[in-house]
């Protein structure tokens, strides 16, 4: 699990999301984003990159971890992948950053795992300012089901 925070409201959700990976009883990394090497991607048998939204896209420090993934271009292919984002504003391009991110995760050839959950991000947890405890629930479960999945997928 790689996230980006500037304010530490993606921090928090990115905890959230690695207490329903391992309430999956699966193993949990969580790196911010600067700390994470290529290495650790390639290990991981599913990614959930979460950033905070900077004018409707990633964080420049995620930005600069996918631009570095091209070096491992075709080594993360079948891993499982889903994404979350936090912003200051309702309308501060949470999708677009959703996409921006779910699409490294295909370009990679990766398996990615929207949010049909309820608070509506629908590519990804979406929380505005602070995570709320509906927002963090959502986390959890996002973390849960990418974990579940990621074991099946592991254990084959």
């Amino acid at each position: 699990m790689v996230y980006d925070s500037k304010t530490g409201n993606t921090e928090e959700m990115a905890k959230a999301v690695g207490e329903g990976i391992r309430e999956a009883e699966t193993e949990a990394e969580v790196k911010k984003a600067s700390d994470t090497s290529l290495e650790d991607l390639e290990k991981a048998d599913g990614i959930i990159l979460g950033s905070p939204t900077h004018f409707g896209t990633m964080s420049e420090n995620m930005k600069k971890l996918i631009s570095e993934s091209v070096g491992i271009r075709g080594r993360l292919e079948g891993k499982v992948g889903a994404a979350f984002t936090s912003s200051g504003a309702i309308s501060g391009g949470n999708e677009t950053t959703l996409i921006s991110l779910l699409q490294a995760m295909l370009i990679h050839g990766m398996m990615v795992m929207g949010d049909p959950i309820k608070v509506g991000g629908h590519y990804g947890v979406v929380a505005i300012e602070k995570p709320d405890k509906e927002a963090l629930e959502a986390c959890r479960a996002l973390g849960s089901r990418v974990g579940r999945l990621a074991a099946k997928i592991a254990a084959r």
